[in-house]
């Protein structure tokens, strides 16, 4: 039998590793910018090797958070993704009512004005698309695949206006790869589902 001391060393190690592993990693760093190698899910896999993928490499780094890694199943993953590209559609956003601001040619605001629009269009339609993600697949899958065309033509009147902005094409590049993602899901969804719609 190992003598007290040595019972109670074990005893306090293996407490000690059973405590800090079932700390969630996100208290220990919170919102840090760094990236954390986290390995993606066989969920995420599927989706960014999909047919609808624009990106592969973006949509394997947009989707490696632990939240999102931790998602149990296809509706899940649809809500975040979802969620994602609303929260980069808002962040354009900002973005462009930043350049308004700014003087310049009656076309260029012209142009921007539009992409403004578009983008509050791409912001409701991400949300609208989380509650459909249940209730109507099909749905889902036109309301996110009608973003691609609003921000293509956001694209068109940025270059006819000549308005150099590159903060603002990789936004909308960053949209488009969320609407491919997000049809890609909705798509998936449809296929899961089949006799339900």
């Amino acid at each position: 039998m190992a003598p007290p001391n040595k019972l109670c060393l074990v005893l306090v190690i293996f407490l000690s590793i059973f405590s800090f592993s079932s700390l969630p990693t996100t208290a220990i760093i919170p919102n840090a910018n760094i990236s954390l190698s986290v390995p993606s899910s066989q969920l995420v896999e599927n989706l960014c090797n999909g047919k609808a993928i624009q990106n592969r490499r973006f949509c394997l780094k947009a989707l490696s958070t632990p939240e999102v890694i931790a998602a149990m199943d296809t509706t899940q993953l649809g809500t975040l993704i979802m969620k994602l590209g609303a929260a980069n559609a808002k962040a354009t956003l900002n973005l462009y009512n930043e350049i308004i601001k700014k003087p310049g040619s009656p076309q260029a605001l012209k142009a921007l004005n539009m992409c403004v629009e578009a983008y509050k269009y791409a912001i409701l339609s991400f949300e609208m698309v989380c509650s459909e993600l249940v209730e109507d697949p099909q749905t889902a899958n036109y309301d996110v695949a009608v973003i691609g065309p609003e921000i293509a033509n956001c694209e068109k009147e940025l270059i006819n206006a000549k308005v150099q902005a590159p903060r603002l094409l990789a936004g909308n590049r960053f949209v488009k790869y969320y609407v491919s993602m997000g049809y890609e899901i909705t798509s998936t969804l449809e296929l899961e589902n089949p006799n339900e719609y």
